[in-house]
């Protein structure tokens, strides 16, 4: 089962995938699964995506892992003693749509040994690849569009975040050759209702198989 499923990477930490996600999670009226959290003080990932989009708490899969230090999963499980099983990461075949959302970047070591992105390989499904619009998003993206590839990983497409940059954005779009599916603009107040209007302006429902 793999319609309406889709795995959230970003570029980087602190891109803007969270919110996305939510965005995602409300339009599809999907299940959200965060496998590993890393970083418990104020609002997690899970929590953030909740309040956003209200929806109901069957919605929201338990994070297999929840992990105090907010730093790279294998430094913070090293610091509670706790060794990642791969095997616990994997999305519930059984549940969609649905919206997996990543711990950082793809390459974010989950233990001394493998990474996110190696296990993505064998999850089979489809990734959004959330990227800044600013200074720096062109290698980043297209590092990241490469790595993915080089595994056979498929790739829905990629969202923009930030204040929209179009001659950036075209150039990751057609040096990448991937699918622009928007951009998502800087939003404040960020609430439920401002994302919701600025997701459905910004999206297209069909770009997600919809």
């Amino acid at each position: 089962m793999t319609a309406g499923r889709f795995v959230v990477a970003g570029t980087d930490t602190g891109v803007g995938k969270t919110v996305f996600a939510a965005g995602l999670a409300r339009l599809l009226n999907a299940a959200y699964f965060k496998p590993v959290q890393a970083g418990l003080d104020g609002e997690t990932d899970t929590e953030t995506v909740r309040r956003l989009t209200r929806l109901p708490q069957r919605h929201f899969l338990p994070c297999a892992y929840r992990l105090r230090m907010p730093a790279s999963p294998h430094i913070a499980a090293r610091a509670e003693g706790v060794e990642i099983d791969a095997a616990r990461l994997a999305p519930p075949a059984d549940v969609a749509p649905l919206v997996v959302e990543l711990a950082g970047g793809l390459m974010v070591p989950l233990t001394s040994e493998r990474l996110f992105i190696d296990l993505l390989a064998g999850w089979g499904l489809p990734v959004i690849l959330c990227a800044r619009t600013g200074l720096g998003t062109i290698n980043h993206s297209l590092l990241s569009l490469e790595a993915l590839r080089r595994r056979s990983i498929p790739v829905q497409g990629i969202a923009f975040i930030g204040e929209s940059n179009p001659g950036v954005e075209h150039a990751i779009e057609r040096l990448g050759a991937v699918r622009r599916l928007g951009c998502l603009p800087p939003l404040a107040p960020l609430d439920r209702a401002s994302l919701a209007a600025a997701f459905e302006r910004s999206f297209r429902r069909a770009d997600f198989g919809g």
